[in-house]
């Protein structure tokens, strides 16, 4: 895999990015010390967690995630130079009232607090990549369709936001910033406000992108494509729903896959993943795929792997199995029939996962 520079920055990524969101809850820590050996082993080069990990989200695994990375470093000298390190911010706490106390904002000390709490469990000095998890402000993201202004509360501005962050650069503990399930308002608003006032400019940003969630195609990759800012597409196979494995039996009942994501938590089923029409669509795009000979998950990651507006692609497994099928994948393309179906479902379907 040739390597992609991340927006304006310095950095350069191999085009798949091991998630880690699952290590520390489906995910025990040695299994994961052998997922994150086997990516390194074959040519991944970029890592993606943050301090809210694992997921799902629990007060009892806030930063497991981290630390599982952290030991692992501590065990493999010479690991952490050979890898671009990205980590997250939690935003404002959204009913987690053990992310910073329950705080409605996200503040520039904020930042900089959850900054050294994240170094230290990473057993790093530096985040090579440090990202707004999601806005401080009020946006219509994780499921929510439309924004609201009467839902709009006052929380510290985008530019107090970039100062702690270029604070963080020139200490050394972070290299460049990225955001997370942010809007084109927000990207224009994080770059206008870095060139008037020479800040930080964002590099990156990380926004679900799948089969049945393409709404980065509803504008934003045009704002990405003219700022010059890339996207980390999270969530390519869909929670498990674009590899098949839900196809038979749902994802509710005694024959659903029971280890399995959307089966085994009931909060997550209640997301935007665990809607019947996100379902449907996934089983369309499934059979697609058996059509022409692919798996169900060769036919959404070779989607993602090969759209221009993706910069890397975030997988996320939970054994080693897994892995190596997800990077086998890479280098297979997509017919223009192929292309031309998977637009048909979308304009029939649309982005049921939003």
């Amino acid at each position: 895999m040739n390597q992609v520079q991340l927006g304006h920055s310095e950095l350069r990524v191999t085009p798949i990015c091991l998630g880690t969101m699952t290590f520390g809850e489906q995910v025990d820590e040695a299994t994961s010390h052998s997922i994150l050996s086997r990516s390194l082993e074959r040519g991944v080069n970029f890592i993606d967690t943050a301090e809210m990990y694992s997921v799902p989200a629990r007060a009892e695994t806030f930063g497991a995630t981290e630390t599982i990375i952290g030991n692992w470093f501590a065990k493999n000298p010479g690991a952490r130079e050979k890898l671009v390190v990205a980590s997250k911010v939690a935003g404002p706490a959204r009913g987690m009232p053990w992310v910073r106390n329950g705080s409605a904002d996200l503040t520039g000390a904020e930042i900089t607090a959850a900054c050294e709490d994240s170094l230290k469990r990473l057993q790093t000095d530096v985040i090579d990549l440090y990202q707004i998890h999601w806005p401080a402000r009020h946006v219509p993201a994780f499921g929510n369709v439309y924004f609201d202004p009467e839902k709009d509360l006052p929380v510290a501005p985008i530019h107090e936001q970039l100062d702690a962050m270029a604070r963080l650069i020139k200490a050394g503990k972070i290299r460049a910033v990225g955001l997370s399930n942010e809007t084109p308002y927000g990207v224009h608003e994080f770059v206008r406000l870095a060139e008037q006032h020479g800040l930080p400019r964002v590099a990156t940003v990380q926004n679900p992108y799948c089969l049945v969630n393409r709404t980065v195609e509803n504008g934003l990759d045009e704002t990405m494509y003219r700022l010059g800012v890339s996207l980390l597409a999270y969530s390519p196979l869909g929670f498990g729903l674009l590899t098949g494995k839900y196809d038979a039996s749902g994802t509710t009942g005694p024959d659903a896959p029971q280890g399995a994501r959307i089966a085994r938590y009931e909060s997550v089923r209640k997301q935007r993943w665990g809607r019947n029409e996100a379902l449907v669509a996934a089983r369309r795009y499934n059979a697609l795929a058996r059509a022409h000979g692919l798996t169900p998950t060769q036919l959404a990651l070779a989607f993602c792997y090969t759209k221009w507006q993706v910069a890397s692609t975030i997988i996320g497994v939970t054994t080693v199995a897994q892995l190596d099928e997800d990077l086998d994948v890479w280098g297979t393309t997509l017919s223009a029939e192929v292309l031309a179906e998977i637009d048909k479902i979308r304009w029939e379907l649309r982005d049921p996962a939003q």
